[in-house]
């Protein structure tokens, strides 16, 4: 999957801080994979013991509840590193990470990088930045669930993906969530994801294609309390 120093992918994470020689060191030390859609990457409780970095496709990392149930946490996108906290707090993974689609990864030894952590105090402060951001945004996911409906949850992903991942060429949300996806990031029962999305399509909010969603009235959803 080509050289760390030249990999466009560090630009958009923490790698970009590191010097061109520790790029070259680290991608001597790298392993390369593809990941099938579906397929785990990294179980609840497991040591990663390193971090991925995502050269495409996307994943989702989710929670699994004492009633069984799994909590969708983040999805983490093309260009971003995964398993950074672990690294950092020496912990067993609390979050399980599956691919949403097919994916290329590449590897990075956790001895590779802590040196790094421990020698460049820019690439430090950039994976600190990071960290920041997403203890923020789970701020924002405890405040959501607590104050908003679960119908302005799912509005809201919607406007997420949308923003986010873009459309296809029909114009349906690019990225494909199964009913029950929707209803573990929102945080309900699968039935309660299904007939809200019911109702925003007799609303004329959304349409489907299959199991594809398209947003048909951006503004109109923007509005749903």
């Amino acid at each position: 999957m080509g050289k760390c120093e030249q990999c466009i992918i560090k630009q958009f994470n923490s790698m970009k801080s590191l010097t061109k020689d520790e790029l070259i060191r680290i991608s001597g030390c790298k392993t390369s994979r593809i990941i099938k859609k579906g397929e785990v990457i990294f179980e609840e409780g497991e040591n990663i013991n390193g971090v991925y970095c995502i050269r495409d496709g996307i994943c989702k990392l989710s929670k699994l509840s004492e009633n069984g149930k799994d909590q969708i946490v983040k999805m983490v996108v093309k260009g971003q590193l995964l398993g950074q906290r672990s690294l950092i707090t020496e912990e067993v993974s609390n979050l399980q990470a599956v691919a949403l689609n097919d994916m290329e990864v590449c590897f990075i030894p956790r001895n590779e990088i802590m040196a790094d952590l421990q020698n460049n105090l820019k690439f430090s402060f950039d994976v600190l930045k990071v960290m920041a951001r997403d203890l923020r945004e789970s701020d924002d996911i405890i405040v959501n669930m607590a104050q908003k409906t679960v119908r302005k949850r799912l509005a809201d992903v919607l406007i997420y993906l949308h923003s986010s991942f873009g459309e296809n060429t029909d114009g349906t949300l690019s990225i494909l969530l199964s009913r029950e996806d929707y209803a573990n990031i929102v945080g309900t029962a699968t039935e309660s994801a299904i007939r809200i999305i019911s109702q925003l399509k007799k609303e004329n909010l959304i349409s489907t294609k299959g199991k594809y969603i398209k947003i048909e009235d951006l503004a109109g959803l923007k509005r749903v309390e």
